[in-house]
């Protein structure tokens, strides 16, 4: 009876180490994100990390959102870019930014001359009202913006401050 309790005992002190380990491991991704939870950031804030000093314009970059979303869980986005996608001229990344969520960068996308044309549609969670930018890098190395203001009744993020 003794080696049964014995052996239960390692067995919850080994999976309870396991689960802490698993938990560390599942928080380390914020870390690597530079989580900015609450911090209203300015638009020179979330745009100097991607652009690092090159040429930024804004135009030619529209969003396609609702003004007011219900819910900041499920709002849909979409972003066109004005672009002839040949060879010698083309996007080849549109990030997508928050003002004021966790975490700035919602989402990349790697386009070519291959996509056809400088489109992308998705769903976003937000935390709160805020700002959402659309920034498009193009093959020459500059980068053009739009920015449109998106009213959240509902938070999608627990800390919207």
């Amino acid at each position: 009876m003794k080696l049964v309790q014995t052996s239960r005992r390692i067995w919850l002190k080994h999976g309870s180490r396991l689960a802490l380990s698993w938990a560390a491991l599942q928080g380390w991704p914020t870390q690597a994100q530079k989580m900015e939870s609450g911090k209203l950031m300015t638009l020179a804030q979330m745009l100097e990390p991607i652009t690092q000093g090159a040429k930024l314009l804004e135009r030619d970059v529209r969003i396609n959102a609702p003004v007011l979303a219900d819910n900041g869980s499920l709002v849909p986005l979409g972003v066109q870019v004005q672009s002839p996608m040949t060879a010698q001229d083309h996007v080849t990344h549109v990030h997508l930014l928050s003002q004021r969520n966790p975490v700035t960068r919602m989402a990349v996308f790697h386009l070519g001359p291959w996509s056809g044309r400088a489109e992308v549609s998705t769903r976003v969670r937000l935390a709160g009202s805020q700002t959402v930018v659309a920034l498009a890098r193009l093959s020459s190395g500059e980068f053009r913006f739009g920015q449109m203001d998106i009213i959240v009744t509902e938070s999608a993020c627990v800390d919207a401050s």
